[in-house]
C-alpha cells in the first residue's frame, strides 16, 4: 500500500493558501495605519497563496480522493510544520524578527497556542507585525485543519480523518451526524466568543486593536499581548476579570458552549469534567489567594483577582500574566509549576495534559485499590455514568507516561545547551503544556530571547507535539508506521 501523495500535497497546498488568506488580513491592518510593512506582509501572505495554489492546482484532478487515518497524521504533522516555515516569513521579510530560528519559533509558538515569546520589546513592533502574531494563535486555536475539514467534503474528499488526528481531548465530540456541520458550529462558537469578548475589553476603555488582539490570544488560549507588560500594562480590575471569564469559557469543551449558546445550561451541568474543571480552579485559586493574604500586603480584593487571573491563566494555558508568581512564596512556585501539568477540558483550545485524563486516571488508581480486593470484580471506570471502555482507560497511561518521559527527556536536553536547571525544568513543562510562562528566567516577567538558539529547537519541537498531543506526532517516528506502506 503506498501513500496518495497528492491528495497529501493538495490538502496542504489549501492549508498554505488559507495562511496567505489571512495574512492579507493582516496586510490590511499595516496598510490602515500607514506602516510600510505592508508591502512584506503582502509578498509574505503572495508566497503561502502561491505555493499553496501550485499545490493545489497540480493536484486537484487526483482521482483517487480517498483520505486515510494514516495519511490524516502526515498531513497534520507536515502541515502544521510548513505552515511554522511559512508563517514566519512576514516576521523575516519586515525585519521584525531577522533570525530565522527566532522567526519560527515565534510562529510555532503562535500556532501551537503557547504563547512564549523572544520579543523584547513588543511595543515597538507595528500594528500589522502584532495582528499577524495574534493571528497565528487564533488560527492555531481551534486549528486550522477543523477549518479545512468544515469544506473538504464539499471538494470530494472526507474531512474525519483529520479531525481525528488533530482535535485537542481523547474523541471528537460530534455536535451533528457529518463531520462538515460538527466543525462549522465550533467555528461559529469560537468566532462570537471572540467578538463578543471584543465588545466587552472595549467598554472598558481598551482600544479597538487591542480589544480585537486580545480576544483572539484569548480565546486560542495563547497569550500573546501588545504590551510588553501583558494585561498588567491595563491595571484595570474590569479589564481583568473580562479576560478571566474569557480564558476560563476557552478552557472549556467547545461543545460545551455550544449548549450554552442555545441556553441549554443544564447540560453543561451534567458533564463531570466541567465540574471537575471549575472546582480545580476555584480550589487554586483559593490556594493563592490565602497564601498571597498570609505573604502579600496587597490586600484582599487584589488577591483575589490577582490569585483567579494567575491561576485560570496557567490551568486554560493561556499565559497571560498580571502579576510574577515567582517571586511569590517557594511554595505558591512550586504550586504554580505543578498546574503547568492540569490543562484545560478536552475539546477546548487549552493544552496541557486535560482535565479528563487526569480524572480517568485517578478513578482508575482508586478502583484498582478494589479490584486487589475483589479480582473477579468486574469494575469499569464510569465518565459522566457511562463506563470508560478500558482501550480508552490503557490510552491515558500510555499517553501520561510517554508525556512525564518527554518532559524529563527535554529538560535533560535544555540542560545540556547550558541553561540552568530551574529554567531547563520550567521551559520543558511550559512548551509541552503550550502555557507560555514557566519558572526560572522564563517565568511571567521574563521571555525565551536569551535562550541558545539550540534550545529554542528543542523548544519548538515540544510545542509541536503538545499542541497535537504526542501521538500525532510520535507516530510518524515509528518505524511501524512506514513499513506498514
Amino acid at each position: 500500500m503506498k501513500f496518495n501523495y497528492r491528495v497529501i500535497l493538495f490538502i496542504i497546498g489549501l492549508l498554505l493558501i488559507f495562511n496567505g488568506l489571512f495574512m492579507l488580513l493582516a496586510a490590511a491592518v499595516s496598510i490602515y495605519y500607514w506602516e510600510v510593512e505592508w508591502v512584506n506582509m503582502l509578498l509574505a501572505a503572495g508566497i503561502n497563496i502561491g505555493v499553496g495554489g501550485l499545490l493545489w492546482l497540480t493536484n486537484r484532478n487526483n482521482e483517487n480522493k480517498e483520505l486515510k487515518r494514516r495519511e490524516g497524521y502526515l498531513i497534520v504533522s507536515g502541515g502544521w510544520i510548513i505552515m511554522s516555515l511559512f508563517g514566519a516569513l512576514p516576521f523575516v521579510l519586515s525585519g521584525a524578527i531577522p533570525n530565522m530560528t527566532d522567526a519560527v519559533f515565534e510562529t510555532i509558538s503562535g500556532y501551537s497556542t503557547t504563547g512564549a515569546s523572544i520579543l523584547i520589546d513588543i511595543e515597538a513592533q507595528s500594528k500589522g507585525i502584532l495582528f499577524w502574531r495574534s493571528m497565528t494563535q487564533w488560527i492555531g486555536g481551534m486549528g486550522i485543519i477543523v477549518l479545512a475539514v468544515a469544506i473538504l467534503p464539499i471538494l470530494g474528499i472526507g474531512g474525519m480523518q483529520l479531525f481525528v488526528a488533530e482535535a485537542p481531548g481523547i474523541s471528537p465530540d460530534k455536535l451533528k451526524p457529518r463531520i462538515k456541520e460538527t466543525a462549522k458550529r465550533l467555528w461559529y462558537v469560537y468566532i462570537g466568543l471572540t467578538l463578543i469578548e471584543t465588545v466587552l475589553l472595549m467598554l472598558g476603555d481598551m482600544s479597538f486593536f487591542d480589544a480585537i488582539n486580545h480576544s483572539l490570544t484569548t480565546m486560542a488560549t495563547g497569550g500573546f499581548s501588545t504590551k510588553n507588560a501583558s494585561i498588567a500594562a491595563y491595571n484595570s480590575s474590569y479589564i481583568e476579570y473580562v479576560i478571566i471569564i474569557f480564558m476560563f469559557l476557552a478552557g472549556m469543551s467547545f461543545t460545551l458552549s455550544y449548549f450554552g449558546f442555545k441556553a441549554k445550561f443544564a447540560k453543561i451541568w451534567e458533564n463531570e469534567e466541567f465540574r471537575i474543571y471549575l472546582y480545580i480552579t476555584l480550589f487554586s485559586a483559593s490556594v493563592v489567594t490565602l497564601g498571597l493574604l498570609l505573604t502579600e500586603d496587597i490586600g484582599v480584593a487584589k488577591s483575589v483577582r490577582d490569585a483567579l487571573f494567575q491561576v485560570v491563566s496557567i490551568i486554560t494555558t493561556t499565559g497571560f500574566a498580571t502579576a510574577d508568581y515567582t517571586i511569590w512564596t517557594p511554595f505558591l512556585t512550586l504550586f504554580f509549576f505543578m498546574l503547568l501539568f492540569v490543562g484545560g477540558m478536552a475539546g477546548s483550545t487549552a493544552g496541557g495534559v486535560k482535565i479528563v485524563r487526569h480524572t480517568i486516571l485517578f478513578k482508575n488508581s482508586i478502583l484498582e485499590i478494589k479490584r486487589q480486593l475483589h479480582p473477579s470484580a468486574i469494575i469499569p471506570v464510569r465518565l459522566n455514568k457511562k463506563a470508560v471502555p478500558r482501550d480508552i482507560t490503557y490510552n491515558i497511561l500510555a499517553f501520561l507516561m510517554i508525556y512525564l518521559t518527554i518532559f524529563a527527556i527535554g529538560t535533560m536536553l535544555l540542560t545540556m545547551t547550558g541553561m540552568d536547571f530551574d529554567t531547563s525544568l520550567g521551559a520543558a513543562a511550559t512548551s509541552l503544556g503550550n502555557v507560555g510562562p514557566g519558572i526560572g528566567d522564563v517565568g511571567p516577567a521574563n521571555n525565551f530571547s536569551a535562550l541558545p538558539d539550540t534550545a529554542k529547537w528543542i523548544l519548538g519541537f515540544l510545542m509541536l507535539l503538545g499542541r497535537l498531543e504526542l501521538f500525532t506526532v510520535l507516530i510518524l517516528l515509528s518505524p511501524y508506521y512506514w513499513r506498514a506502506y
